[in-house]
């Protein structure tokens, strides 16, 4: 059983930063696929980032260069670093962990974004 718990969301201006972190319990984080989603006002839930247990990532398009995902193992630890924020950026971000060959994944309560002057 893994339980991910998401800080670092709040209110920040257009062309302003945030990091987004994801800490996890339990166990074998170091080989679980994480990934932060996130859901717009009204709209469905999309994927924003992923990272390999080896540190492969990749991106939706709408964030690339933009944003980073990163992980720390020893400290159980995933970050989403989002520079240059737009309005259109503001959602609930979520955390995501998927242990490899299984079904089911687990997902953290979503911390909230918003961009806006």
């Amino acid at each position: 059983q893994v339980q991910l718990v998401e800080s670092g969301g709040g209110l920040v201006q257009p062309g302003g930063s945030l990091r987004l972190s994801c800490a996890a319990s339990g166990s074998a984080f170091d080989i679980y696929f994480m990934g932060w989603y996130r859901q717009p006002p009204g709209k469905q839930r999309e994927s924003v980032a992923h990272i390999t247990s080896g540190g492969s990532t990749n991106y939706a398009n709408s964030i690339k260069g933009r944003f980073t995902i990163s992980r720390d193992n020893a400290k159980k630890t995933v970050y989403l670093q989002m520079n240059t924020l737009k309005p259109e950026d503001t959602a609930v971000y979520y955390c995501n962990a998927a242990p490899p060959g299984r079904s089911y994944d687990y997902w953290g309560q979503g911390t909230q974004v918003t961009v806006s002057s």
